[in-house]
């Protein structure tokens, strides 16, 4: 039996009889039509009823570019030399966690996330926690029910700032947001326009954690840029607040000295030093304020130029695009599915025998 096994491996097939099998294999499928068609339309009710069950996925998109001023030796070169003796740093760059791809996945970061779940939005007619607008979506509030979960709330205050059962919860929130909930990506590799994506099965909340995460990424973006320059001009500020107030003290005490003596004798110059004395010191903080009030102004300009423009394209808008396979392509895709694996299964069957019956 094994040397005429191996005597028909070894003995060449001709391509008429390749054919002829597929032929008779073919005729034998063929002759089955009837389970095929049968187990086919069974694929397609399945395939309905199934798209019939599945909710619709709404997805709100925004598009959005960011322009910053990179540019060395600009319009504020000239300010360069002054600037730099005053402690002033005029020049632009864009920081590490912001080059690149950093900026993408900052979206998806724990902190951004977490803080756009707690901040309040209006859901439904009712101003809310986002974290709770998840919750009603998810159906995960009323799995909680009867449990020690139910009356779990997720406001800020003092006794709830190291609950670890909140901020586990929280966790679990933020990484099915991240995984299922959100996609962020540039529109083209060689544009800077980023595009963020949100999927749901409630069109309203699709939108506002849109909103929200764009909100917050942004606004921590702007800050983190112009800090620096921010804090210059509170201290610039303060600095020439007090400085004026002891020039109008000086310019004060002046007139009271005046006033006091108004007919001053000539031969009495010790009845001069107090005015002088505060004319002198009105004087030297006058010189002082017209510096700071310049140093003012230049930190204004650095914080203007620091400023990065977040300029949004497209934002979400009702009615939000839908992602649904319709009934009849459901049905469809499941008859042919169907017809493919059935008719497959007999030809592998066939083969097999075929094979088992050579041997």
């Amino acid at each position: 039996m094994i040397n005429e096994t191996r005597k028909m491996m070894e003995e060449p097939i001709s391509l008429r009889e390749v054919l002829l099998k597929l032929k008779l294999i073919a005729f034998k499928v063929g002759k089955k039509w009837v389970l095929i068609l049968i187990f086919s339309l069974f694929g397609a009710g399945i395939g309905y009823f199934y798209s019939r069950t599945q909710k619709p996925v709404y997805r709100a998109v925004t598009s959005f570019v960011l322009e910053e001023n990179t540019e060395g030796a600009g319009g504020m070169a000239q300010y360069a030399g002054m600037a730099s003796m005053m402690g002033l740093n005029l020049g632009g760059g864009v920081g590490g966690i912001f080059q690149g791809d950093n900026l993408l996945e900052l979206y998806k970061s724990n902190a951004i996330l977490r803080k756009a779940l707690l901040s309040k939005v209006e859901f439904r007619d009712s101003e809310q926690l986002l974290i709770d607008s998840y919750l009603k979506v998810t159906n995960l509030r009323d799995s909680w029910k009867g449990s020690h979960l139910e009356n779990i709330k997720f406001y800020l205050s003092e006794d709830s700032l190291r609950d670890r059962t909140r901020d586990s919860l929280l966790i679990s929130a933020v990484e099915d947001i991240r995984e299922n909930f959100i996609i962020v990506d540039k529109m083209d590799k060689k544009l800077s326009i980023i595009q963020v994506t949100t999927l749901s099965s409630d069109e309203e909340f699709a939108k506002l954690l849109n909103e929200q995460i764009v909100e917050t990424v942004n606004k921590f973006y702007i800050s983190t840029k112009s800090k620096k320059a921010l804090d210059n001009i509170i201290i610039l500020q303060r600095q020439t607040d007090s400085v004026r107030n002891v020039l109008n003290g000086a310019i004060y005490a002046t007139a009271v000295s005046a006033d006091a003596t108004p007919n001053l004798n000539p031969t009495r110059q010790v009845l001069r030093t107090s005015g002088q004395r505060s004319q002198f010191t009105a004087e030297a903080n006058k010189a002082i304020l017209t510096q700071l009030v310049q140093n003012l102004e230049l930190a204004k300009i650095s914080l203007r130029r620091e400023t990065p423009l977040i300029q949004i394209i497209d934002a979400p808008i009702y009615p939000l695009t839908k992602q649904q396979l319709g009934p009849r392509k459901a049905a469809a895709v499941g008859f042919i599915l169907c017809a493919f694996l059935i008719t497959s299964f007999f030809i592998i069957k066939y083969i097999l025998k075929d094979i088992l019956k050579s041997e």
